[in-house]
């Protein structure tokens, strides 16, 4: 699995989507600060955080992290996760890969691990950078938590760190659907566009009325489990969640791919 995985990491790394997906990732919280910058008043009062924008540049990330959720991340997720297997059936390198001394199983994860890598750089770099641009513009303040406490800037940093980890979460259960798309259709653009619009599909059930009996255990409602960490005390509830239902959401895709990986006939690849 490591050699697959190494190789798949390779492949990323020549690829021009794979560039482009960062590059979003990291574009959208620099042009978010510069409108802030050349903007007047206070920032958005009615997300988390929103209000303390221009109190700290350690709130801009997690307002990017908001904002990024409803489309922006998954996007960027489903690039890759969506043609890491329909690439080699659209190339028609799927059955040389297997002729290799490697088992299909090694080869299903080792591309499952790729997709993961991939989907949790873009979003550590994403939050990097909107904390730099964030500190310079805004400057290195303590944080205000989300229950109105004082937060010292080293702790605020750290709060990031765990809210970004937790925020991966409901990201790698998109990604490993886009992962199965990729490996039962056998068409790149159908795994993309299959995979961003279910994590669309998440986000709106969540906003539609008569869905609050099932909203606290809908995919897109996890990207929200962070909040906890921001409150005093610490409110686990969301987290521990959020852990187990994208376990889940990550796990039963994961095991339809990887089954249907072992009884493809690549005879046609």
């Amino acid at each position: 699995m490591g050699a697959v995985y190494a190789w798949e990491v390779r492949k990323l790394l020549a690829q021009k989507r794979t560039y482009l997906g960062l590059a979003a990732a990291i574009v959208v919280p620099i042009a978010f600060v510069v409108a802030l910058a050349t903007q007047n008043g206070a920032g958005p009062t009615d997300i988390p955080l929103g209000r303390a924008l221009r109190d700290t540049g350690l709130a801009v990330p997690f307002v990017v992290l908001f904002f990024m959720s409803i489309w922006g991340l998954p996007l960027v997720t489903a690039l890759v996760a969506g043609d890491i297997v329909a690439a080699e059936s659209h190339n028609g390198t799927l059955k040389t890969i297997l002729t290799r001394s490697r088992d299909r199983g090694q080869v299903f994860a080792g591309k499952a691990a790729a997709a993961a890598t991939y989907t949790l750089t873009a979003l550590f770099a994403m939050v990097a950078v909107g904390v730099t641009a964030g500190v310079i513009e805004f400057g290195w303040h303590p944080l205000v938590s989300l229950s109105g406490t004082t937060v010292a800037a080293p702790t605020g940093l750290g709060l990031l760190a765990l809210s970004t980890a937790v925020y991966a979460w409901p990201l790698l259960a998109i990604a490993a659907f886009g992962v199965m798309l990729s490996t039962l259709t056998r068409n790149s653009a159908a795994s993309v566009v299959g995979t961003l619009l279910f994590a669309l599909l998440m986000q709106l059930l969540g906003a539609l009325p008569g869905t609050e009996t099932i909203r606290p255990y809908l995919l897109g409602e996890q990207f929200s489990a962070w909040h906890g960490l921001l409150r005093r005390p610490t409110d686990w509830a969301p987290i521990e969640r959020a852990a187990w239902l994208c376990a889940i959401y990550a796990a039963v895709p994961l095991a339809t791919g990887y089954l249907a990986f072992l009884r493809r006939d690549v005879t046609g690849d």
